[in-house]
């Protein structure tokens, strides 16, 4: 017993004369820390699955070493911290799969852990219990994190409606003002101009018809009446000609309040449209084009970028810097889209 006397260790596990077993505590504490950062200095852009499954595999591996140096149970205490990432990592039921799993495969450490005697500290019963117990405690963890990514979420969900419904009412907005501009146009043609015009004719045939002083006050009556014809066509002229809805500010409108992805809008300086439907078309298409991006690219950067053409076509051009797809599976969203530009060729 004498050489069994010089390996007890102290009631820390780790003994002055076991440098081997510091030091693997130590590089797994390391490993832990280090992938804990990585996967948490972030936790609103996923990462790609490439990334994260390894590091979670690291932090699970390292927990159990910490675990099996240190002679104590404080990979349980490590792996109730993992609980609560995993709701942000992977889907709800891979993350339920990953903390079962993982509070599991403390069993064999729990069944190789040691007194001072030599003797082990559980059975096979016992480790199972203990083991039950820690997924007990990082059930909770895990519900509540689960809880709070689900609060979140529905936050940022909120943010980009209420940034949907601000840029809908500005096209509204600058639609209405619009549809009064060339209602107020029309009626000035219609009526004001015809009865112009009706004045200005009678005003010539009654120039024929006197002498004198009379003849000239009708010839400067008639004058004042084409003079003011030609005004209300200038009018009538502008208001058509300012019938264009300002759709940058609609797309402005539209991003404001979405913190993630960045979005970098190229825009031409003013860009007005004249069909309303078009703007609206270009509108729905940027909308869907953005919440496709915050759902399925895990991008960092969107990039919009809106032009006229020389025909007087409209072009977006949109490319993100995320993860893309093997194959694209088309949904409402891009059949909405193909069915509206359809419309207009």
């Amino acid at each position: 017993r004498g050489h069994d006397a010089k390996r007890q260790v102290p009631a820390d596990g780790i003994g002055a004369e076991e440098p081997r077993n510091l030091a693997g505590w130590w590089l797994a504490y390391v490993a832990f820390g280090f992938s804990y950062w990585v996967l948490t200095m972030d936790l609103s852009r996923a990462r790609p699955r490439a990334v994260r499954v390894p590091l979670l595999i690291v932090m699970t591996v390292a927990a159990a070493a910490i675990s099996w140096f240190s002679q104590s149970g404080l990979s349980g205490i490590l792996l109730l911290v993992m609980a609560g990432v995993l709701p942000w990592l992977l889907s709800t039921r891979a993350a339920v799969a990953w903390a079962v799993v993982q509070n599991l495969s403390l069993l064999p450490v729990f069944v190789g852990l040691r007194d001072l005697t030599g003797e082990p500290l559980y059975g096979w019963f016992d480790a199972i219990l203990q083991s039950f117990l820690y997924l007990g405690f990082s059930s909770f963890t895990f519900v509540t994190s689960m809880v709070a990514r689900g609060q979140a979420e529905a936050r940022e969900e909120q943010r980009r409606l209420n940034s949907e419904l601000r840029a809908t009412r500005a096209l509204l907005a600058e639609s209405s003002r619009i549809a009064e501009r060339v209602r107020i146009a029309r009626e000035l043609h219609d009526l004001v101009g015809h009865h112009l015009t009706a004045l200005t004719l009678n005003l010539e045939v009654a120039s024929h018809l006197v002498e004198g002083n009379a003849k000239d006050k009708v010839r400067q009556a008639q004058s004042v009446a084409k003079l003011l014809l030609s005004d209300v066509r200038e009018v009538v002229s502008q208001l058509r000609d300012e019938a264009e809805i300002d759709l940058g500010s609609a797309l402005r409108s539209l991003i404001e309040g979405v913190p993630a992805p960045k979005i970098v809008m190229d825009l031409p300086d003013d860009f007005r449209v004249e069909d309303a439907r078009r703007a609206h078309v270009l509108l729905r298409c940027t909308q869907e084009i953005l919440t496709n991006t915050i759902r399925h690219a895990r991008a960092d950067t969107l990039w919009l970028r809106f032009a006229r053409e020389a025909d007087g076509a409209l072009t977006l051009r949109s490319r993100d810097d995320g993860v893309g797809a093997d194959a694209v599976a088309a949904g409402n969203g891009l059949a909405g889209m193909r069915e509206r530009l359809k419309e207009f060729g």
